[in-house]
């Protein structure tokens, strides 16, 4: 699991590229952190569906939080996990 420092810095990111989302009926849920410093997000509302959410996930997304924490190796779509449970790392 990702020290809470990273974690935080990684959520306040998320908060400030949300609004690009947001703007085209989108939207992303945070879930982890893993060891390998991989970001897991659940992609929702228009994105959850849009045949371009990769493109948005890597060239956008990824790419922000890269810039904001050097320290973040991959952002990763993960709706799989959404039933509330921690992640099995």
């Amino acid at each position: 699991m990702a020290d809470k420092k990273l974690e935080e810095t990684v959520k306040e990111a998320l908060e400030m590229f949300r609004p690009q989302l947001q703007a085209d009926g989108g939207d992303m849920e945070y879930v982890c952190i893993d060891d390998n410093n991989v970001v897991h997000l659940n992609l929702t509302g228009a994105c959850g569906s849009c045949p371009m959410a990769l493109m948005t996930l890597k060239m956008g997304i990824e790419r922000y939080l890269k810039d904001a924490c050097p320290e973040i190796t991959e952002v990763v779509q993960d709706n799989a996990i959404s039933n509330g449970e921690d992640y099995p790392f």
